[in-house]
């Protein structure tokens, strides 16, 4: 019977709830575990959470830096083509400009060439002209003397005789050609 009472006794114990000896050793155990951890574990870890730390702040610093770099170099190149944009339209409009002076130059001096290429075939006209009408009058000068000589019926050979008849010849048909005009 003493078994049955040792049974109701060990019954009563909860088995949920350790032994003491397990709870102070489960304690020391701890400890030495907690000891250990916090004396190597801990600061290694931190030392690695520090480094990681330094190099995320240094890669965005550097990352800021570099943006920062880029943006500058952005404004500037930029800027820079604005700069070439402005020469070129000066460029354009000095060439524009540029030609239409070296057309107008072209025009004056065609003009000026077509002028005087005008005034020489006047004047060769006219030279001409008054080639034409001395030879006229000469011509009208011996044909008047041979029809003088053919009215008159004798040879008007005296050169200051013809030379004479001739002249007050052509001043009379000069006269009647101003009459004539005239009327």
């Amino acid at each position: 019977m003493n078994s049955i009472y040792l049974l109701a006794a060990e019954e009563d114990i909860n088995p949920l709830v350790p032994k003491t000896y397990d709870i102070v050793w489960s304690a020391i155990v701890f400890i030495v575990i907690a000891f250990v951890f916090a004396k190597y574990v801990v600061p290694r870890l931190t030392k690695v959470l520090d480094e990681r730390t330094e190099k995320i702040e240094g890669g965005i610093a550097k990352a800021e830096a570099i943006q920062a770099e880029a943006q500058a170099t952005l404004q500037q190149y930029q800027e820079q083509l604005a700069e070439a944009r402005l020469e070129a339209a000066r460029i354009r409009e000095e060439a524009r400009t540029q030609g239409q002076t070296i057309l107008a130059q072209l025009r004056a001096d065609a003009q000026a060439e077509a002028d005087r290429i005008v005034a020489s075939g006047h004047t060769q006209l006219e030279a001409q002209r008054l080639q034409i009408v001395t030879e006229l009058r000469s011509e009208l000068g011996r044909t008047a003397v041979d029809l003088a000589e053919k009215i008159i019926g004798q040879s008007v050979a005296d050169e200051a005789k013809q030379a004479a008849s001739i002249d007050r010849f052509l001043q009379e048909l000069d006269a009647n050609a101003g009459i004539g005009v005239g009327r």
